[in-house]
């Protein structure tokens, strides 16, 4: 079985030595630089020939750059010889550009696939594609992981009173992700209908549902700017809501979103570490960050593709089985919500 060798981009480099650290590897030498015109020059500074090859790179930041920097990086291992590239995209830049919303619009969420298949990706590991319909835009294996587990068990630790709380979705696109959690919980859900005069800006809402005296719970997949979700809160407070929380898997707190969550009515904010929050954090003390979710959901997905051959698996009642276990590890709850595929 090849060696694995894992990289880190420039996006997020904290996220990828936490997942170093839980495999017990040090990161590959890589020296990443810009040319005096802004060219993009990478370096792999060992050999991986014959390697299973891991690069981490989150969609976020100066996001054009970092999208050049990691395709660059998949080439190089792949030219280098390497047995296969894994691109783990935590957040995967222009998600929101997935279809054809008005005439002459790009797909641009198509556009990067290609680029990523073109650059020689084998497999993407992601998290909370805001469509799900985009792994359909490669031909090569994508594990979408959620941040649902995650979800329930912070609401089930940081809540006192989360049977009588609703899950709330900032907009209709959300409302089968609510519901879902809404079940595992066995609570009610709410949603708020927002017309938009154009991008970034939110001219009505209308909640649909009922969250007096209750402890109002709103997820989604990301926060931009924060228009949407800070108004959402308003307008839950007004309602009657006791409480807002607001829980996301994609901070990316642009222009006045800073801002805006420290004057909107919530208790707190809370991401995952898909994109780096140290900086927003100082400036937020709403913002809080589960930290060991993204780097298990990954190391999960990684360790069932390095027990799998890369040929098929038979199945036959003499031959090795694969089953979906559920880990339980004394040190991080977190595995025992996160399916894994092992053979027995």
């Amino acid at each position: 079985m090849p060696n694995i060798v894992l990289f880190s981009g420039s996006s997020h480099q904290d996220l990828s030595q936490r997942v170093a650290d839980r495999l017990g590897l040090d990161l590959g030498k890589v020296v990443t630089k810009k040319f005096s015109n802004q060219e993009t020059s990478v370096e792999i500074g060992e050999s991986v020939r014959g390697e299973d090859v891991y690069i981490i790179q989150s969609g976020c930041g100066e996001i054009n750059d970092n999208l050049m920097e990691l395709l660059i990086m998949i080439n190089a291992c792949k030219i280098a010889s390497s047995s296969r590239v894994t691109a783990v995209i935590p957040c995967f830049p222009y998600a929101r550009q997935d279809k054809k919303d008005k005439s002459r619009a790009p797909i641009s969420a198509k556009l990067v696939a290609n680029m990523l298949s073109v650059a020689g990706a084998d497999h993407i590991i992601t998290m909370d594609l805001h469509a799900s319909q985009i792994q359909g835009f490669f031909d090569i294996p994508v594990d979408n992981l959620y941040a649902e587990p995650a979800v329930l068990q912070w609401i089930k630790e940081n809540i006192p009173d989360w049977r009588n709380c609703v899950i709330v979705s900032p907009d209709a696109g959300g409302a089968k992700r609510v519901t879902s959690i809404a079940d595992r919980l066995n609570v009610e859900f709410a949603l708020i209908h927002k017309e938009r005069k154009k991008a970034n800006e939110v001219d009505r809402m209308v909640l649909v549902g009922d969250v007096t005296d209750r402890v109002a719970i709103l997820v989604d997949d990301m926060a931009d700017t924060c228009g949407t979700v800070c108004h959402a809160a308003d307008k839950l407070v007004t309602a009657g809501a006791t409480k807002v929380y607001a829980i996301l898997t994609h901070g990316i707190f642009s222009g006045p979103a800073i801002s805006r969550i420290n004057n909107a009515a919530f208790e707190a904010v809370v991401v995952t570490n898909t994109i780096p929050q140290e900086e927003k954090m100082k400036h937020c003390p709403k913002i809080q960050v589960l930290c060991s979710f993204t780097v298990v959901a990954i190391l999960l997905v990684l360790f069932s593709w390095l027990l799998i051959p890369t040929g098929s698996v038979s199945t036959d009642s003499n031959n090795h089985h694969i089953y979906i276990w559920r880990v339980i590890a004394k040190h991080d709850p977190l595995f025992c919500f996160m399916p894994v595929v092992i053979l027995i």
